[in-house]
């Protein structure tokens, strides 16, 4: 049997993400979101998620951009006097990797921002990071012992398949990315994040698709993934939403994307071939 997890990422960055996101899941076959709780309409999400209870939600822990959520003092070598993030992954790994940033004020920063979420009355379903950094060892171990300590049992396994990636990009005629680099660099680290994951207890999807076509999934190009899944449970990692003027300020990549990939999800040619496949559409909330 095939299971499909279709999860949209950045929900309460904006309005105009939160509303294609829910348009996704109402009108379309989105099944999951994750949740930023230092996101700017962050109330918004949370409204939208409690109106709508057949959505799964998660936590989408952001270690980069944004203001952070526990208290500045206690993250002082995470975010500078202003309590801003690291606004671009490779300045959050230089410093990560340089030890300038303690482990203890990565899983406080964590643990904050998914105690925020469950006192808005949501419990999560499954934790994901922004920027995938949990795909960096030190990240990895802060996350699954917060996890373990609130008791969430399913993550985010950011490890996919290059080669069904890169069938998916020719599929969508939009050639080599350096999205497929970052995927490459996950997957050189994939058997440390799997020992945390077991050393912690955590549970994934058995499949990962979405990293290396980061804000092309087209039509085209998600029928093309459904076409490839294997056996088992399959997370595909989304981004719809409205491409408005707060998205265009947020200083985000993908704006016009959005667009694109909500198009996807609305598309009935890409539920026949669900249909048609056999395909399960399920939330982290019924995996395993």
């Amino acid at each position: 049997m095939k299971y499909l997890i279709l999860n949209a990422d950045d929900f309460g960055m904006t309005r105009g993400v939160n509303q294609g996101i829910i348009r996704a899941h109402r009108e379309g076959i989105l099944t999951s979101t994750t949740l930023m709780a230092n996101g700017q309409e962050f109330d918004d999400a949370v409204e939208q998620a409690v109106a709508n209870p057949r959505l799964g939600v998660g936590c989408h822990l952001v270690l980069v951009g944004g203001k952070c959520i526990a208290a500045r003092e206690d993250v002082a070598s995470l975010a500078d006097a202003q309590g801003n993030l690291p606004e671009s992954l490779p300045k959050f790994v230089a410093k990560l990797s340089s030890g300038m940033i303690p482990t203890n004020q990565i899983e406080i920063e964590m643990r904050a921002q998914i105690e925020k979420i469950r006192a808005a009355g949501i419990v999560p379903t499954h934790l994901d990071t922004h920027k995938h950094t949990h795909a960096h060892p030190r990240v990895m171990e802060a996350l699954g012992k917060v996890a373990k300590a609130l008791g969430i049992k399913r993550v985010r396994r950011p490890v996919e398949n290059l080669h069904d990636s890169w069938q998916t990009m020719q599929a969508d005629e939009k050639g080599f990315s350096m999205q497929i680099v970052a995927a490459g660099a996950v997957r050189a680290v994939a058997p440390r994040f799997f020992a945390i994951a077991r050393k912690y207890g955590l549970t994934f999807p058995d499949h990962f698709l979405g990293l290396a076509v980061t804000g092309q999934v087209s039509s085209t190009a998600l029928r093309r993934m459904v076409d490839t899944l294997d056996e088992g449970s399959t997370e595909i990692m989304l981004h719809p939403g409205i491409c408005d003027a707060d998205l265009v300020q947020s200083g985000t990549r993908l704006r016009e994307h959005r667009e694109t990939e909500l198009a996807a999800l609305l598309d009935p040619g890409v539920r026949s071939t669900l249909d048609e496949r056999g395909i399960r559409l399920i939330s982290y909330r019924e995996l395993n």
